[in-house]
């Protein structure tokens, strides 16, 4: 069997990033995909749920902002939860295994602004990732 999503698009917001309480960063982004365009058909845009763990998190943060175009390389994961009213939810999203950035941050980019304007050497990039997904804090 195979589980694998490669994905192309741009981050609706900047990353958000928590800690589990045994201390593993996680980051979740939305991914804006747009669709391929049939004859006399509109563009539209998938909105995919991105979730990254341990330095790739912290890198994706620190050096990603709204509008960057990344690639993501990774599982599709369907997961179940109750919701504050106590109703059954489903939450689909790909856990992201590589994150490639593909453009460079424009002025006023979260990420320029932190002065930062390329990816580190050693950042995590394609790094193994082994979590409980009890952890997850969203």
């Amino acid at each position: 069997m195979l589980n694998r999503v490669i994905l192309i698009g741009r981050l609706t917001k900047d990353p958000e990033l928590r800690y589990t309480p045994s201390g593993t960063a996680v980051a979740k982004f939305t991914l804006a995909v747009d669709r391929r365009q049939f004859r006399d058909r509109e563009k539209e845009t998938d909105f995919i749920d991105i979730v990254v763990w341990q330095k790739l998190a912290e890198t994706c943060t620190n050096y990603l902002g709204k509008g960057r175009l990344v690639a993501v390389d990774g599982r599709l994961q369907v997961r179940s939860y109750d919701d504050s009213q106590g109703i059954r939810r489903r939450a689909a999203e790909v856990v992201a295994e590589n994150v490639r950035f593909l453009d460079w941050p424009k002025e006023g980019n979260a990420a320029a602004a932190r002065g930062t304007s390329r990816t580190p050497e050693g950042s995590g990039f394609g790094s193994e990732i082994s979590f409980n997904e009890e952890d997850i804090p969203f």
